[in-house]
């Protein structure tokens, strides 16, 4: 997943001006009981991670201290759904300001032996407990080498790995920070576990060995938990940039630069072609004189062929029409997110926005297709009509139904409930399909875009183009540039997904998005032009592949970071990652394709509308 201008360069660094809190703000009274919530146990890993299976809190087989009164699912949006969060209320009594020490929470006598070693295998998997309270992360509190600031990361182990032997952690240790208000109520602002396993509980759980769960069929576990309160001079509104601390800015800097870098390179070859060799042919082209006698030579040689109407125009059409839509939802909710409208203290408002987005700007899909068919000559106008508010959206649903198959067979919590799945379509019969249909509709009711310049009955014939410039290497020679101007901040972006962490470099995103658009835009209109010069005029589908080549190789890349980051060696694990990782691929190829195609057409009709035609 429209290029606007970013309203302050200082926004990338300030997590503040982006991140604003999503709620309001809980006040309480001293001993007033504080919110404990249970999310899905993630994989995750220092270095590598083992599967990206999410699993349910309450899976019988984890057999976890349940609430008295029974478990209570949290009300969700639905974009916390698609990825994965399923929140339970949970047993823990945290009350303000009480300091708890070695409190039990529950005794399991005996786990059955096939539990035990489920358990276990989990453990060596890396995966972590994701807890909030007051909606605030349970996290790990780490300190920043370069810096010496603290910051908080998301989650903390299940268990420990000792010489290759599992042991779980039973007992935490909370330590929460609570800030004073005015009205002299408290708020919580900081929130850090250290979790241990203790083999024995004595009063003060001081017991060094540490448990390790034998797959004997009487082995138990005893939870329990300490608390410590903290007075903190941090005020509530800014209680989230602890847990989006930028590590090491320098390199986002360096991918920055080096996408602008990749930009002005780009401007300079297209200024030079536009204000130089452009301008000189057009001057050319346009003073001859009446009376005298000259051939055709260059780009104008091409002019009675270049706007002939392309193969499979109506494909093209739906997915030039597709990527516009993709486009728009991508820039308008960057702009949310830098502008601070989407806060991660409301868990899954990006993904909601971003549904919500596509689904209301189908309508630019619809017109933008309709009139790219009509002024190329389709006819069949109910067929791009219903393919073009069905072709993506059935896709992707249908992508996601066979991946959520995998999820189901593996007992994930990431798995999409068929209520979910039903309301995702009840949505898109509801908001998307008519919108696209409207869309169409005025689209077809718009005057044909006419030719700047007549197009020949006879179709000329190409001469042999030599090899870099034969269809192939051009349109994989011209993915390498926008693909090098994102691959540094794509690998943030994937540590964010695959390692379930939040990415905080939204200003960085915005402006890559930003560079990224210009990129595509530049290269395709550059090899455009060195093909006319060749006398091929095929421009269509090749500018719209050179510029979505950007997609393939990001597929590369996600399969360079399987083998790399990911110690994946489960059969359903490698296809949830390769099937999810296409998927993203083939929305970026259609989104940077048209793109390249939209850049093309503008430059081509521009050129041609300047030249003297007889």
């Amino acid at each position: 997943m429209a290029a606007v201008l970013f309203s302050s360069v200082a926004a990338p660094f300030a997590v503040s001006a982006f991140y604003l809190p999503g709620v309001a703000p809980h006040d309480y009274e001293t001993g007033e009981l504080v919110t404990l919530n249970v999310n899905s146990l993630t994989p995750t890993g220092n270095q590598q991670v083992e599967s990206i299976v999410s699993l349910d809190y309450y899976n019988p087989q984890f057999h976890f201290c349940t609430p008295k009164n029974g478990t209570q699912k949290q009300s969700e949006s639905i974009g916390s759904i698609l990825f994965g969060d399923r929140i339970f209320n949970s047993p823990f009594e945290l009350k303000m300001q009480v300091d708890e020490t070695c409190k039990t929470l529950c005794s399991t006598e005996s786990i059955p032996s096939d539990d035990v070693k489920f358990i276990n295998e989990r453990i060596v998997e890396g995966y972590a407990h994701n807890w909030a309270v007051d909606g605030l992360p349970a996290a790990t509190e780490d300190i920043d080498p370069q810096t010496g600031e603290a910051y908080y990361t998301i989650g903390f182990k299940m268990g420990s790995v000792v010489d290759k032997v599992p042991y779980i952690n039973n007992h935490f240790e909370f330590t929460i920070h609570y800030h004073v208000t005015s009205r002299g109520l408290s708020r919580v602002v900081g929130v850090s576990v250290v979790p241990s396993s203790k083999s024995t509980i004595d009063d003060n759980c001081s017991s060094q060995d540490s448990l390790h769960l034998v797959a004997d069929g009487r082995t138990g576990v005893t939870y329990t938990y300490s608390v410590k309160w903290i007075p903190s001079d941090t005020v509530w509104a800014t209680r989230w940039d602890g847990y989006l601390h930028v590590l090491d800015p320098s390199i986002h800097w360096f991918s920055l630069i080096n996408s602008i870098i990749i930009v002005m390179f780009l401007t300079g070859m297209v200024s030079m072609i536009l204000l130089r060799a452009l301008h000189k042919d057009i001057s050319r082209y346009n003073a001859v004189d009446q009376e005298s006698v000259q051939d055709d030579y260059g780009w104008k040689l091409v002019h009675g062929d270049v706007f002939r109407p392309p193969t499979r125009p109506l494909l093209l059409s739906v997915l030039a029409g597709s990527g516009v839509q993709l486009i728009v939802m991508t820039g308008l909710t960057l702009v949310f997110a830098v502008l601070g409208f989407l806060s991660p203290s409301n868990r899954g408002s990006l993904s909601t926005m971003m549904l919500l987005f596509f689904m209301v700007f189908s309508c630019t899909s619809g017109y933008t297709s309709a009139r790219i068919y009509k002024m190329n000559g389709g006819e069949n106008w109910k067929l791009n009509m219903i393919l073009t508010a069905t072709l993506l959206p059935g896709t992707l649903l249908g992508g996601l139904v066979g991946l959520n198959f995998f999820l189901v067979y593996n007992q994930s919590s990431g798995a999409v409930p068929f209520g979910t799945m039903m309301a995702m379509v009840g949505l898109w019969l509801i908001i998307s399909f008519p919108l696209s249909i409207a869309g169409s509709y005025y689209g077809l009711r718009q005057p044909r875009i006419e030719s700047p310049v007549r197009v020949n009955q006879i179709p000329r014939q190409i001469p042999e183009q030599p090899l870099f410039m034969q269809s192939l290497p051009s349109i994989l020679m011209g993915g390498i540039l926008p693909f090098a101007a994102i691959f540094i901040e794509l690998y943030f972006i994937m540590n964010s997904i695959w390692f379930h962490r939040i990415y905080y470099g939204i200003g960085f995103m915005f402006l890559v998005f930003g560079v990224l658009i210009m990129t595509c835009s530049q290269v395709a209109i550059l090899m455009c032009y060195f093909h006319l010069c060749n006398e091929d005029y095929h421009w269509s589908w090749r500018s719209f592949l050179t510029a979505g080549a950007t997609g393939f190789y990001v597929y590369v890349y996600a399969i360079l970071y399987y083998f790399t980051k990911l110690n994946i060696n489960t059969f359903s694990s490698t296809v949830l990652y390769l099937g999810y990782s296409s998927m993203i691929s083939v929305l970026l190829s259609i989104m940077t394709g048209s793109i390249g195609y939209l850049a093309c057409l503008y430059f081509l009709r521009k050129i041609f509308a300047s030249i003297k035609v007889d």
